[in-house]
């Protein structure tokens, strides 16, 4: 085999333990993020709990292993998320939830359920006061 093909083989093997180990390390989601079902329309309008909603100028969606996905690619599709609001309430981060996160129960839905539940970082957890 020739260097060229040898340097590309091994690049795609870095790129596949990169994705494996990235798919099982859980990802750190801010005590800001809510949960809720979106559904991108034409971006950047959104529905979000069946409420329209807007995606901010620089929104980011992540897909389930973390990368990033465009809003027209998602168009239609009802997705269970994790998502941030900018301080003018547009829709700022979006994580696209795996089984395991969707799993992580409690989780605030509203801005006022997060106030008063306790979120724990280190565990990525809420408790109800």
């Amino acid at each position: 085999m020739n260097r060229c093909v040898l340097s590309g083989l091994t690049a795609l093997v870095v790129a596949a333990a990169a994705l494996s180990a990235n798919a099982q390390t859980p990802r750190p989601f801010p005590a800001t993020a809510l949960r809720g079902v979106l559904v991108v329309q034409q971006p950047p309008d959104v529905l979000l709990n069946d409420r329209p909603a807007r995606l901010s100028p620089g929104s980011r969606i992540r897909s389930p292993g973390n990368m990033l996905t465009m809003s027209g690619a998602l168009m239609g599709q009802e997705l269970l998320v994790n998502y941030t609001l900018e301080s003018n309430g547009l829709v700022h981060n979006v994580w696209i939830l795996t089984p395991e996160e969707a799993a992580n129960k409690p989780w605030p839905t509203t801005p006022e359920q997060a106030q008063t539940w306790l979120f724990d970082p280190s565990n990525q957890s809420w408790t109800r006061r």
